[in-house]
């Protein structure tokens, strides 16, 4: 999976605006702020297991990684989880301000739609995959789980209710970048298999991201720790513990794996990155 990140952010920087306005420098500065490049790489990963042609599913993986992008933006701003840094840097907003920081990231997104846009696919691939990038990111995915996530703050909830909140919030992109990279490589059939092991991985990764609120430290994990604590969250740790905790997450990398035996080609890259995120230290 690691091959793929350079390609990625390459290809990133010819779709961002050059311009010197403090709008496009927010944009510049919060994508090539570091990151994992988690949802486009698996984006990648599933079109070439599928046998397709990822330099031509390129824009859609841009696409995904600017949405995300966005999120974590509005994310970090003081009405939602107040965070002052992101990746070991500044947040967009200690950065550049409350007001551009909002409008960057809405920049960021409606930039997502024009990229997504200029994939070279078939075009009802172009408008199927689209489709999931909207449906994902939007009142339904990922955005209707920041509601629920804000309106549970302060409040005790039940496990139930924080592994639906996770599936939106986190898990819709995952999935859609898993989906999305067999819609560009034509595999439509293989599309409910990918939809499984992204809903594992996915689960899975906010899973270990609570994990590591609770273990980890400010350097290691590159923004502040004990933030769900603080915003009086609950958390799936909070609410089952860590040991059960690991254990989850032990059980759902297992099924992820073992769904790509769907899969005609070779998984190993697929299989490697589940344990990956389940091992990761930030």
């Amino acid at each position: 999976m690691e091959k793929y990140i350079d390609m990625i952010n390459d290809a990133l920087k010819q779709y961002l605006p050059e311009a010197d306005d403090i709008v496009s420098q927010a944009m510049r500065y919060s994508i090539e702020n570091g990151g994992k490049r988690v949802r486009p790489s698996l984006l990648l990963a599933f079109c070439e297991l599928c046998s397709g042609d990822i330099n031509k599913a390129m824009p859609l993986a841009c696409a995904l990684e600017m949405i995300h992008t966005y999120s974590l933006i509005h994310d970090d701003l003081p009405c939602m989880d107040d965070d002052d840094f992101r990746r070991g840097k500044p947040s967009c907003h200690i950065k550049f301000g409350y007001e551009y920081a909002l409008l960057a990231g809405d920049a960021l997104l409606t930039l997502a739609f024009e990229t997504a846009l200029k994939a070279e696919i078939p075009s009802e691939l172009v408008v199927m995959a689209t489709k999931e990038l909207a449906v994902a990111s939007g009142w339904a995915g990922m955005v209707g789980g920041q509601v629920v996530d804000l309106q549970n703050e302060g409040k005790q909830v039940k496990v139930e209710e924080v592994v639906k909140m996770y599936n939106q919030k986190t898990g819709e992109l995952i999935r859609a970048a898993c989906v999305i990279g067999c819609i560009a490589a034509g595999a439509i059939s293989k599309i409910p298999y990918a939809t499984v092991y992204a809903h594992n991985i996915g689960l899975a990764f906010q899973i270990v991201d609570d994990i590591l609120d609770v273990t980890s430290d400010s350097a290691t994990l590159g923004k502040p720790v004990g933030s769900d604590e603080e915003n009086e969250k609950c958390t799936y740790v909070s609410l089952v513990g860590l040991e059960e905790s690991a254990r989850v997450v032990s059980r759902l990398t297992d099924e992820a794996k073992t769904v790509l035996n769907k899969f005609d080609a070779d998984s190993t890259a697929l299989r490697d990155f589940a344990d990956k995120m389940e091992k990761r230290k930030n």
